[in-house]
């Protein structure tokens, strides 16, 4: 794995956080416990924060990147701009091939193959995105439903079975990275 500090901010990895030879991870990140990072993954913390949280996994040839301040596509927060950091909560598997660009996810949430989720977009908890789907900046993302289409739109409400998919995945993940380790 390439793990590598970007001025002054070296990625914060927990030791049973598994990160592909492959993949690259750069500045300002944290990942959580049990979470997982596959092969050629790019996670790039370098003009903002990028935080990863515990048994969620972030699969092949993803690509994960913030936003700085600017003028037009800033958050104010007190009397400072700052532009989008990148938010991943717990338990979240994020499908192959996916970008994620400063955005903030939920816990239980899947992100499927191939979609963009843009600057600003916030996805709440519980909460599945179709693949090849596109996220269009600051937009909020109901908890409990499927979201499908480009642009993304609410397709229908979640399953118990689905719901209950979404931990599973994040927990097949975990047991896929202990395997890994031990191979």
């Amino acid at each position: 794995m390439t793990v590598r500090k970007f001025e002054t901010h070296m990625p914060n990895i927990h030791p049973a956080a598994y990160i592909d030879e492959t993949a690259l991870v750069s500045g300002e990140v944290e990942i959580g416990e049990d979470s997982s990072v596959w092969p050629m993954t790019v996670i790039r913390g370098d003009v903002n924060h990028i935080k990863i949280g515990k048994r969620s996994n972030i699969q092949d040839t993803s690509v994960l990147h913030v936003t700085h301040a600017s003028n037009e596509h800033s958050v104010k927060v007190t009397d400072a701009q700052i532009g989008y950091p990148l938010i991943i909560g717990d338990d979240v598997t994020v499908g192959h091939k996916a970008l994620l660009h400063a955005c903030t996810i939920g816990n239980r949430v899947l992100v499927g193959m191939g979609s963009i989720i843009m600057d600003g977009v916030i996805i709440e908890d519980e909460t599945i995105i179709a693949a090849g789907s596109l996220v269009p900046p600051k937009k909020v993302l109901e908890s409990g439903y499927l979201w499908v289409g480009s642009p993304a739109k609410k397709a229908r409400e979640l399953t118990d079975k689905e719901k209950k998919y979404l931990k599973y995945s994040a927990e097949h993940y975990v047991r896929l990275k202990v395997r890994t380790e031990n191979s």
